[in-house]
C-alpha cells in the first residue's frame, strides 16, 4: 500500500516513498496506520487470520460518491423534517421563541459499532474515479482513474476478495447497482479492463464470473460499441444465467445464477431515481431481500450492493435527489440489518463510499449560518426526469417562459410570487437567471458569459434544471462547489462480527487487506 507523505517531508523521504510503493506498510491491532516520522504506515495487523473468526455473510454497501456531507446532509434533512420548531431555531432571529434546534435524525448505519475514516486518492489524482477507487475496495491496490483491476501499464490483473472467496471458499456472490450493471463500481468486483468504458468487454467478464446474482440497471452497449456483437444478455443465457426484465418475473426468481434487470429503467438505462419511484417499483431495498433469497446457503455468501446514483445526482448538483438516494441506501442496509438479527455472530455489514461527489456542503454564503433543509422537501422530481418529461417538451413545443414558470412552482416550489417571509419567492436576481437559463435551453439563445462563467454556472447539465436546482439548493443553505468528484476522504461504518478492525484512518485499499485477512483469502 502507499505512504502518504507530508509535503514538508516529501523529497527528504523520497527513499522511503518509493519502498511505501512496493506495498510494505505498518498498523496497528485494529488495522488503523500507524504514524511514524511523519510518514503514515500500515504494516501487518497483530490479529492473526487464525485469531479472527470468518463472517460467513458479508454485506458491502458502497454509496457512489457519497461521503461525510452525503449522509449528513440527509441526516439534517430527516432532523428538519421531524422538527416543529426547526425554522423557529435559526440563529439570525432576533427572537427565537425559546425554541431549541432537535438536531438530525441519524441513518441506520450511522449507528453502527464502529466508524472509520478511508483516504480515496488514486495513482493520478485526489479526486480519484469509481473504477479506481472500487479497484482499491475490491482488489486493494492503487491504480490509474478510469482503470478497472489492472495496474498502471495495463499489463498485471488484480484478483479480487469477490473473486476469492468465491473461487477459493465457495461462497455466493451478488452485485446490485442502481445504475448499470456493467459501470465501473459494479465491474470493480468482477472485470480487469483498462478503460472502464469498455462496456462490452466488462459485460463479457459479467458473465465468465459466474456469480450467482446480479441484479439492477441495464447493461451497457449490450451489442458492442458498434453494434454488431453478439447480444450480451443472449451469451448470460447461454452461460447458464436467468436473464429477467420484468418485476413480476423477478418476484418468481428463488436461485441463480441470474441477472435481473429493473423493469422500469430511467435516465442512462439505470434504475429511476429514488424521488422519482413509485410505490409500485422495486427499490434498492427490494433488490437486497431478493438477494439473501437467491444467495443464502451453508457455505455463505458476499453482497456488493452499490447506491450509484448518489453520485449521478451530486455531479448534477441535485441536493434533493442526492438525499433521498442515499435514504434508499439506508433502506437498502435495514434489509441486512434485519437478516444480521438471526445471524449476528456470522455477519458483518460494511457502508463506505467510493469517493465524494460534487464538493457537497451543508452551508451557503447567501443564508450566512442559517440553513432551510425543509425546503428540500418542495422538489418532487430529479433533474433527470424534469430534462426527460418537461423540458424535452419545452424544446420541442417553445414553451413561454410563464408556463415554464408555472411547471416549477409545482415541481420544485418556487415561485414568482408568496406571502411575505416566504423564503421560496424568487428574487429579481434569482428570477434573472432562470429566464437566461431558460433561453438557452428552450431557445438555444447564446449568455452572453464567457465560456467559463457558462461552465461553472451549468457545467455539461441542462442549464434550466441545474438553475433550478442550485437555486433551490441555495435558498436551503445547500451548495456545491464541482460537478466532478473531490478528494474528501469517505467514512467506513461497520457492525458485526470483527467489525473493529475498521476503526481508525486508514487507505482505502486497507478495506480490502482487512476483509481477505479476516476471510483467509489468498
Amino acid at each position: 500500500m502507499k505512504r502518504f507523505f507530508s509535503a514538508a517531508l516529501a523529497l527528504a523521504m523520497a527513499a522511503l516513498s518509493l519502498a511505501g510503493c512496493s506495498g510494505t506498510s505498518s498498523r496497528d491491532a485494529a488495522g488503523s496506520p500507524v504514524q511514524t516520522s511523519g510518514v503514515t504506515q500500515v504494516a501487518p495487523m497483530s490479529t492473526t487470520a487464525e485469531a479472527l473468526k470468518s463472517p460467513k455473510y458479508v454485506f458491502l454497501f458502497i454509496g457512489d460518491g457519497m461521503s461525510y456531507p452525503q449522509f449528513q446532509a440527509a441526516s439534517d434533512y430527516l432532523g428538519s423534517m421531524a422538527d416543529p420548531d426547526y425554522l423557529l431555531a435559526e440563529p439570525s432571529l432576533d427572537d427565537n421563541q425559546g425554541a431549541i434546534l432537535d438536531g438530525p435524525v441519524a441513518l441506520n448505519f450511522m449507528g453502527f459499532d464502529v466508524a472509520g475514516s478511508a483516504v480515496t486518492y488514486d495513482s493520478n489524482s485526489f479526486a480519484p474515479d469509481s473504477a479506481s477507487t472500487a479497484t482499491s475496495i475490491a482488489a486493494g491496490h492503487k491504480t490509474y482513474s478510469g482503470s478497472i483491476n489492472v495496474d498502471e501499464t495495463a499489463t498485471i490483473s488484480y484478483e479480487t476478495i469477490s473473486e476469492k472467496v468465491h473461487e477459493q471458499l465457495g461462497m455466493k456472490v451478488g452485485v446490485i447497482s442502481s445504475v448499470n450493471l456493467n459501470h465501473a463500481t459494479p465491474a470493480a468486483f468482477y472485470a480487469h479492463q483498462a478503460s472502464r468504458n469498455s462496456y462490452y468487454e466488462i459485460g463479457l467478464e459479467l458473465i465468465d464470473s459466474g456469480f450467482d446474482y446480479f441484479a439492477g440497471g441495464a447493461l451497457l452497449k449490450p451489442d458492442g460499441a458498434d453494434g454488431d456483437k453478439d447480444n450480451l444478455y443472449d451469451l448470460a443465457k447461454e452461460a447458464g444465467y436467468t436473464v429477467v426484465k420484468t418485476q413480476a418475473e423477478a418476484e418468481q426468481v428463488t436461485s441463480g445464477p441470474v441477472i435481473i434487470v429493473d423493469e422500469h429503467l430511467a435516465d442512462s438505462d439505470a434504475m429511476a431515481y429514488e424521488l422519482d419511484r413509485t410505490d409500485d417499483m422495486w427499490s434498492l431495498a427490494d433488490y437486497v431481500k431478493k438477494g439473501i433469497q437467491v444467495l443464502d446457503n451453508d457455505k455463505g455468501f458476499f453482497m456488493m450492493c452499490e447506491g450509484g446514483k448518489i453520485d449521478w445526482a451530486c455531479h448534477a448538483n441535485d441536493a434533493a435527489a442526492s438525499i433521498h438516494d442515499t435514504l434508499a441506501l439506508a433502506d437498502a442496509v435495514q434489509v441486512a440489518i434485519d437478516f444480521a438479527k438471526d445471524h449476528a455472530e456470522e455477519t458483518l455489514i460494511l457502508v463506505t463510499g467510493d469517493h465524494e461527489t460534487g464538493g457537497l456542503s451543508i452551508g451557503f454564503a447567501g443564508t450566512d449560518y442559517d440553513t432551510y433543509l425543509s425546503q428540500l422537501n418542495s422538489q418532487t422530481i430529479s433533474y433527470a426526469k424534469y430534462d426527460s418529461d418537461y423540458v424535452a417538451a419545452y424544446k420541442a413545443n417553445k414553451t413561454p417562459f410563464e408556463t415554464v414558470l408555472k411547471d416549477i412552482e409545482t415541481l420544485f416550489g418556487l415561485k414568482v410570487n408568496g406571502e411575505a417571509g416566504d423564503r421560496l419567492v424568487l428574487t429579481d436576481y434569482e428570477l434573472g437567471l432562470l429566464k437566461t437559463a431558460y433561453e438557452k435551453s428552450v431557445n438555444e439563445k447564446d449568455t452572453g458569459m464567457a465560456d467559463q462563467e457558462e461552465y461553472v454556472a451549468y457545467g455539461t447539465y441542462e442549464p434550466l434544471s441545474v438553475t433550478i436546482t442550485h437555486i433551490l439548493n441555495n435558498k436551503s443553505g445547500i451548495s456545491f462547489t464541482s460537478y466532478s468528484h473531490t478528494g474528501l476522504p469517505v467514512a467506513v461504518f461497520a457492525d458485526g462480527i470483527n467489525a473493529e478492525l475498521f476503526k481508525g484512518y486508514y487507505d482505502n485499499t486497507a478495506i480490502y487487506d482487512k476483509l481477505a485477512q479476516m476471510l483467509a483469502v489468498r
